[in-house]
């Protein structure tokens, strides 16, 4: 019995540090910026050092009868759920191949990497420099293929194709770590397993989707739920390339609480929309992992 109560104290000292951590810089800001979404709270408070005035929902009030807020979920929503569908397919596909005997997959494998290492803001910038109006490479590709119909492609500057853009320099950064995730729940799939269904007439597709998809269930699961928090809380990518533009069309909820907190110098809107956007984002976490629960026990 000593033992065991040894053992705990010896976790629970190792662990401190860790929860000291947490608390101080996440839990205790989190909190702060909550309560300071019930406040009318401003530049001018820190500046004088005054704490600000308890205005209750009026923040909240404020921001639900503007469309801004309305548009800015809608815009966060559709990026998020882009991105994330689009990154698990083709990180999955990716993945397929560097599992692969094909030759070169271990030259990508190595290389594969790259785009992640590459600093956000750097990421943003490469792409801003492909999509550029006047001598960008994207419009001599489009020019090109449309045997030079088509001279004037700005992708960023239109509002129908901007979240596009952002989309597609998102993928290119997130990719690779999804794949490399997926590379790993690939080799726990037996392969005794998928050779006994290939003898049983069993086609690829069906091996996929019956033996490798339930084997890498764990992977998937937090693979997804990792790509949802990461473009939930994209903002150093969507700042640098359009800053919420053209016309609010790429303003999502990281964009609108920066424009209220420093832009507007609200602070006290600011945090409101962070607490809306932190609430959605768990909201969607808890939900996808409760359907994928249910899908486990089906």
């Amino acid at each position: 019995m000593k033992r065991i109560t040894r053992d705990r104290l010896f976790a629970l000292a190792l662990l401190t540090p860790s929860i000291i951590v947490t608390v101080m810089f996440i839990l205790v800001p989190v909190l702060d910026s909550v309560v300071r979404s019930f406040q009318d709270y401003r530049i001018k408070n820190i500046i004088a050092g005054t704490p600000g005035k308890w205005n209750e929902f009026a923040n909240y009030m404020k921001l639900f009868s503007n469309s801004k807020l309305l548009s800015s979920i809608e815009t966060t929503f559709i990026f998020v759920g882009g991105v994330v569908l689009a990154q698990f397919i083709l990180g999955m596909a990716m993945a397929l191949v560097l599992n692969s005997n094909l030759r070169g997959a271990r030259f990508i494998r190595s290389i594969m990497m790259a785009p992640w290492i590459v600093p956000t803001i750097i990421s943003g910038l490469i792409w801003m420099w492909i999509y550029q109006p006047q001598y960008g490479l994207l419009k001599y590709v489009v020019r090109i293929f449309s045997f030079g119909k088509i001279t004037d492609f700005a992708m960023l500057n239109n509002p129908a194709t901007a979240l596009w853009g952002i989309a597609i320099a998102a993928l290119w950064k997130q990719i690779p770590l999804t794949a490399l995730l997926l590379v790993s729940g690939l080799a726990n799939v037996p392969e005794e397993t998928l050779e006994a269904a290939t003898v049983d007439g069993a086609n690829s597709v069906n091996r996929f989707f019956h033996i490798t998809i339930p084997y890498m269930k764990s992977i998937i699961k937090v693979t997804t739920s990792m790509s949802i928090i990461e473009n939930f809380k994209q903002f150093p990518l969507i700042w640098t390339m359009t800053g919420g533009g053209p016309d609010n069309a790429t303003s999502t909820l990281a964009i609108l609480s920066y424009r209220e907190a420093f832009v507007s110098n609200n602070l006290g809107s600011g945090a409101a929309v962070t607490t809306i956007w932190m609430l959605l984002m768990i909201l969607v976490v808890i939900l996808f992992n409760t359907v994928f629960k249910e899908t486990d026990m089906e």
